[in-house]
């Protein structure tokens, strides 16, 4: 170990290192120490004149391990506080579990090879970094342009399908998702910065970690897999110890999503799924290059609501798609009448240059397009005003949005089943008998007394 030639300040903190293994893991510790040094920490000769110690590991032969324990264990003997990162930090131990975590069940955290973001965001949580008056005028959770008590996370860039409709991967690319590490270390930071609702959003949702292979990241200490179901589980759990909610949109209907519906009736994230669905019928859904499986999404969604009775089903659809028949389309309101969408948008299908469709033949005139739309939207307003109505008398959450000012009373909030923006809001009247203040961004227990259009009235209680 070697003194920092960057920092020279006598209360910069200070980071033990050992480096073990090949040369690769060799190029892993000198990006780790050379980012430790760009953000002002020193590095120290010794264990005992360390504030933390971090050991690069191999996990690679039988010695290898056993030196890389043994020096494990000489950090926890020296210093107390050690974080665990490379080859070893990957491997399983016996009856699984992390070998490391198994061995030495008292260090800070252990990643994997190739992992700086992961051992630097453990650095920071063990042992903030120096404080820096060019860069910590901006807030830990950057800038946001919602209110202060929601945010959305993006998880995903870019999109794997060629809807015939649609024209995304074009312009943003195939699909890209984000280091599990980095989506759950944003997330940490926004619920400590005050939100009271995360809502996952990227093009396609459940295809989190298709083109990692699901690859199993590192995150707080743990491995966590780069997919929706690992991803959104761990979300939940960092949610429910801020006394946050988690919200998904943009869930793409693979099979798989059937996964997550537990976690709903668990109360780990909201019982909210927005799954856009585009329509029902299977010979427009082959169109469109959708999945062709509309009756099949009929089962799926009386089976959802059997394993979680409260979960909200948000979707959007197309009509008017060329070649969209008077059955098809009849085919799609009788879906929407017995699936019972609870909040459903509409679009007349519009051409968009570049796209696919565009070449497909029997276009459907626009004043046809704007016919179907207006019938569908009169169908689902029936099921979502249905939906409503039976609300009423029953007690739920709501997070309040707006309140009228410091001592008034009253306001406007959102239940689980309402998205920002997009779904209805809860107007919540005066206390009564007792004075209670709403504040924005908390949460109020509220008694629903009528349901009026897309929106329910309710009494704080």
């Amino acid at each position: 170990m070697s003194e920092s030639p960057v920092s020279t300040s006598a209360t910069a903190p200070k980071v033990g290192f050992v480096s073990l293994g090949c040369p690769k893991a060799l190029t892993d510790s000198e990006l780790i120490l050379t980012q430790l040094s760009a953000e002002g920490y020193q590095t120290s000769k010794t264990f005992a004149g360390a504030d933390i110690v971090i050991v690069n590991t191999c996990g690679f032969i039988d010695d290898a391990v056993k030196e890389s324990l043994d020096t494990i264990g000489e950090a926890l003997a020296e210093n107390g506080k050690v974080i665990v990162t490379g080859c070893l930090g990957a491997r399983e131990g016996d009856g699984g579990g992390n070998l490391v975590q198994q061995m030495h069940p008292s260090v800070l955290a252990v990643t994997g090879p190739h992992a700086t973001h992961e051992v630097m965001e453990a650095v920071h949580r063990h042992l903030p970094k120096p404080h820096d008056p060019f860069v910590d005028l901006v807030p830990p959770q950057g800038i946001k342009l919602t209110p202060r008590h929601y945010a959305y996370l993006k998880i995903s860039e870019g999109c794997n399908h060629r809807c015939t409709f649609c024209i995304i991967p074009s312009m943003r690319g195939d699909l890209v998702s984000r280091p599990v590490g980095d989506v759950l270390t944003e997330a940490r930071k926004l619920f400590e910065a005050g939100v009271k609702e995360l809502l996952v959003v990227s093009q396609d949702t459940s295809a989190y970690g298709v083109d990692v292979q699901y690859r199993t990241g590192f995150w707080d200490g743990k491995p966590v897999k780069t997919k929706m179901l690992d991803l959104v589980r761990t979300l939940g759990e960092l949610a429910r110890g801020f006394g946050a909610w988690v919200r998904l949109h943009y869930v793409y209907p693979y099979p798989h999503v059937d996964d997550v519906i537990p976690l709903m009736a668990e109360g780990l994230i909201l019982p909210y799924l927005d799954v856009p669905l585009q329509h029902s019928h299977p010979d427009v859904l082959k169109r469109m290059k959708r999945p062709a499986s509309g009756e099949r999404n009929l089962e799926r969604i009386a089976r959802w609501r059997e394993i979680c009775p409260e979960i909200v089903v948000r979707s959007t659809f197309i009509v008017g798609f060329p070649g969209e028949t008077e059955a098809e389309f009849q085919n799609l309101l009788d879906f929407l009448a017995e699936a019972r969408i609870d909040r459903a948008g509409c679009f007349a299908y519009s051409p968009v240059e570049g796209a696919a469709a565009n070449a497909l033949t029997d276009p459907v005139a626009d004043a046809v397009r704007e016919e179907r739309r207006a019938r569908f939207m009169e169908v689902a307003e029936a099921v979502s005003a249905d939906k409503l109505r039976s609300r009423v008398g029953s007690t739920m959450q709501v997070l309040v949005d707006s309140a009228p000012g410091l001592g008034k009373k009253g306001g406007v909030g959102r239940s689980y089943a309402d998205a920002p923006e997009i779904d209805g809001v809860v107007r919540l009247l005066p206390p009564e008998k007792i004075s209670k203040t709403l504040k924005v961004g908390e949460f109020t227990r509220a008694r629903i007394v009528a349901a009026d259009g897309h929106d329910l009235v309710a009494q704080p209680i």
